[in-house]
Formats: structure tokens, C-alpha cells, sequence
């Protein structure tokens, strides 16, 4: 076999050997590495994609857990941002998940609504937004401001965070923004106690917003420059330890841009859902650096 190989590869041109016969024979080659590769690192994904769209019916705003090991992730980041123990973000986390009055509070909204509607078998339907919940829960806000809303999870959550926030001494209020009239539908309830919409444009809402904003989440129109503008609104609101979430930091830059135009510091965490073909949002976090003194020791 081998010598007939040689005989061939001595007959044929060193120019075509060169310029045509080891350029087919590579590209046949990598083909077959891409399709191996697509296997291996995809492959798995997209076979659940028919099969969990099939039965979820979700077509946008997908609703999954998350892995144990990115649950320790995201306690990890919420950690650095808030500057408390990890220990005490991983806490605030399993509270959210096992919260059975605001499970029940959500499955029974959704067994009603006329929308999209996240599947039951998910433990926990918040995902990425538990981040925001444990921020919530750590910093203890006064005044959170969402942008964009939808059906309502983030509110949902963020108000659950208030209310065990009030039950320890430190009440705080939530103010979503939405152009859809009909958005909010998972806000009802004693979680609309400490919160309630604003209809109209976002950038048109914030400015109208006069006491300081603690937390603040971007999860509007998520075009990069309405986003940017977004920043921009509430930039002179924020109050001194404020943070700022933001839901579209795994596709634009601008969080971390207007972090480093305004002296703050940014994190980004990258979700990674859980038996689910989507693969994941992510959050990205500003918030100003707690400088803590040191004291140098002489040796």
C-alpha cells in the first residue's frame, strides 16, 4: 500500500502535489474535524432544542435551572460585588429556590396567564435573576429600579428580596418600567405591596424618578445604544454604594464602559443553564470597590 502510494505521489506534478492536491485533502480534512468538534461541544444542545421547545413552548425568555457548580459561580461573583462572604450570597441563593409561597405564588399565576408559559418541572424558573435576588437581599436597597419587565420574574424575585428585607428592619420599595401596558402579570399579590410599574418608555420614567436608586437592572430594549442611554439616565440618581445589574452584558460592552467612564469596578457572570439547549445569559455587575485599610507591619 505504501509503495503504491509513492509510485502515485512520484507521478503526479510537485506544483499540483502543492497547490491542489494537499489543499483538497486538508480541507477534507478539517471538514470532518468541524463536524467532530460541532458534535462534541454542541452536539448534545441542540438535540434537546426540539424536544424542550415541544414541551415548554417557550420561544424567548427561557426559564431553567442552572448547574450546582455555576449556583457556586454566581455566589462567588455576587460575593466580590457586595463584599460578603460567600457563604452568606450561597444562603441568600437556596432561599430564593426554596421559597414555597413564592413558588406557589408563581405557578399559580402562571397556570392562569395567556401568555408563554414556563414549564413546571424547572425547580427553580428565575435562573441568572437569582443573582439578582441575593444582591438584593446582601445590600438591603431602598429603592431597586428594573427596566423592562415582561411577564414579571425579575419583579416578582426582586419584590420577594424586599419583603425579607422589611421583615429585618429594612424596608425598600421596587419600581419596574415597561412600554407594554400588560406587563407585570407575575407581580400581584403581597409582592405588590412593595412594588409597582411604570408604563411609558424607560428613558422617559427615569428621569422622572427623583429619590435615590440603590440597585438598578437594565433588562429593556436590549439594543446597545438604548442601553448606553439607559446608564446615562441614571447615572447622577445613583446613590453612593449603588450597584447596577445589567441583562444584556453577554452581548454589548456598554455596562462595562460606562463602568470605567465613571470610576467602578465590573464583573461579569456568564449563566450556564441546566439540562437546556439555550446556552445561557449572563450579568454583568457594577458597583464601586470598598477600599479597606491595611496596616503594614515592620519587619
Amino acid at each position: 500500500m505504501r509503495a503504491t502510494k509513492k509510485i502515485i505521489k512520484s507521478l503526479i506534478p510537485k506544483p499540483v502535489l502543492r497547490h491542489i492536491i494537499r489543499p483538497v485533502l486538508r480541507h477534507i480534512e478539517l471538514s470532518k474535524q468541524a463536524k467532530a468538534l460541532r458534535n462534541f461541544y454542541f452536539g448534545r444542545q441542540l438535540s434537546k432544542l426540539k424536544p424542550i421547545l415541544r414541551e415548554s413552548g417557550e420561544t424567548h425568555n427561557f426559564t431553567y435551572d442552572l448547574t450546582d457548580e455555576n449556583l457556586r459561580y454566581l455566589a462567588e461573583v455576587v460575593a466580590v460585588a457586595t463584599n460578603k462572604p460567600p457563604i452568606e450570597i450561597e444562603g441568600f441563593i437556596l432561599e430564593a429556590i426554596n421559597d414555597r409561597e413564592l413558588r406557589a405564588h408563581f405557578d399559580s399565576r402562571m397556570s392562569t396567564y395567556e401568555g408563554q408559559r414556563s414549564p413546571a418541572n424547572v425547580k427553580s424558573p428565575f435562573g441568572r435573576r437569582l443573582g439578582w435576588y441575593a444582591v438584593a437581599r446582601a445590600i438591603k436597597p431602598r429603592l431597586i429600579v428594573e427596566t423592562g419587565v415582561e411577564r414579571g420574574h425579575g419583579a416578582l424575585l426582586l419584590c420577594a428580596a424586599q419583603l425579607r428585607n422589611g421583615e429585618e428592619g429594612a424596608p425598600g420599595r421596587y419600581l419596574g418600567t415597561d412600554i407594554n401596558p400588560s406587563a407585570g402579570y407575575l407581580l400581584s399579590g403581597k409582592y405588590q405591596t412593595v412594588g409597582e410599574i411604570l408604563y411609558g418608555d424607560s428613558i422617559v420614567s427615569l428621569r422622572e424618578i427623583a429619590e435615590p436608586i440603590d440597585l438598578f437592572i437594565n433588562d429593556s430594549d436590549h439594543s446597545a445604544d438604548y442601553e448606553a442611554d439607559e446608564y446615562r439616565a441614571i447615572a447622577s440618581k445613583l446613590s453612593a454604594d449603588a450597584i447596577i445589574l445589567g441583562d444584556n452584558a453577554h452581548v454589548t460592552d456598554k455596562l462595562a464602559r460606562f463602568s470605567r467612564e465613571t470610576s467602578r469596578s465590573f464583573l461579569m457572570f456568564k449563566e450556564h443553564p441546566k439540562d437546556h439547549w439555550y446556552p445561557g445569559a449572563g450579568i454583568g455587575i457594577s458597583f464601586l470597590r470598598r477600599v479597606t485599610s491595611t496596616t503594614q507591619v515592620k519587619l
